[in-house]
């Protein structure tokens, strides 16, 4: 595993430390030591010929550099710490970043790969090779199979994704924004048929949007042949998008909710669920298309500006 270093004020610390821990040739050799072994202190201060206290004073320092990992396991007399190395290479960086410009991270996911979903007929999924599982029937959205699916259909309730959060830990989330190419669903198509999509991001309630219709008078640009006429082909493309002073939708400012209050930097992952409020006034469901289906060769795509 590396270990990068940028050459930034937030890191100053940490590379003085890093340089600390390497300029003694007693902790360099502690290193090769625990290349291919896991020893406890007592165990290093026996190979390096080194009294425990001393051993255990390196260590800390290899420990708070980010090389040495410590855990304590139980012994015959209590516990003990067993060391281990933590990284092989070490990559420092000492260009000077340009604050004045923001940084992103990104990724793409699968209509399929969705976490939960509260589904209602009519409701499907359809992959490259065709229907996965059967139509109608919910608990066929619980089919491993489900992650090869390119359209999703509902005519109710949500779906929810968990996106994997990328910005590092010190950072300060100023934009999210999710895209997707979503319509309406009704049996068939109907270009009349409204439903009102809402976007919840970790839970807070980002925008709802009125879609005019399920779109099946023409075929989807990238609607695969094996897909009938008569049923949905494409959608429209939607981005719901968080900022500091709001959310957006289309580039329209629908709320007041600003980044802020999603709290992106607290877990893992993103949650971001889309579907239809019990109480909305328009519950027409909803069809989303990924890749190889409707008119945008994509899944849906989360982006974070930090």
């Amino acid at each position: 595993m590396a270990k990068l270093m940028d050459y930034d004020t937030e890191r100053v610390e940490e590379l003085c430390e890093l340089g600390k821990a390497l300029s003694s040739p007693v902790r360099v050799e502690i290193l090769r030591l625990l290349y291919d072994q896991s020893l406890i202190i007592g165990e290093i201060a026996k190979e390096m010929n080194l009294p425990a206290s001393s051993t255990a004073f390196h260590l800390k320092i290899l420990e708070q550099a980010g090389l040495v990992r410590m855990e304590e396991q139980p012994g015959t007399r209590g516990t003990m710490k067993l060391c281990t190395r933590k990284t092989d290479f070490v990559t420092i960086n000492l260009v000077k970043k340009n604050t004045n410009i923001n940084e992103i991270f990104s990724m793409e996911m699968p209509v399929g790969a969705y976490s939960g979903c509260n589904v209602t007929p009519t409701c499907g999924l359809c992959g490259a090779d065709g229907i996965i599982g059967n139509e109608d029937k919910d608990y066929c959205f619980f089919f491993p199979e489900r992650y090869k699916a390119g359209l999703l259909w509902s005519s109710s309730g949500y779906v929810e994704y968990k996106f994997a959060n990328g910005v590092p830990k010190n950072r300060r989330v100023k934009r999210i924004s999710v895209c997707m190419e979503i319509c309406s669903e009704a049996p068939g198509y109907r270009e009349d048929w409204k439903s009102d999509l809402t976007l919840w991001i970790n839970g807070v309630e980002c925008g709802t949007w009125t879609c005019p219709g399920d779109y099946g008078a023409r075929r989807g640009r990238l609607t695969p042949v094996m897909w009938t006429d008569g049923a949905t082909q494409y959608g429209l493309q939607v981005v719901w998008e968080v900022r500091e002073d709001g959310c957006y939708l289309n580039g329209k400012h629908v709320s007041q909710t600003g980044v802020e209050s999603l709290a992106l930097m607290e877990k893992a992952y993103v949650a971001v669920r889309i579907g239809n409020k019990p109480d909305a006034r328009y519950i027409g469901g909803f069809n989303i298309f990924g890749k190889g289906f409707g008119d945008y060769d994509q899944d849906i795509v989360l982006t974070m500006e930090y």
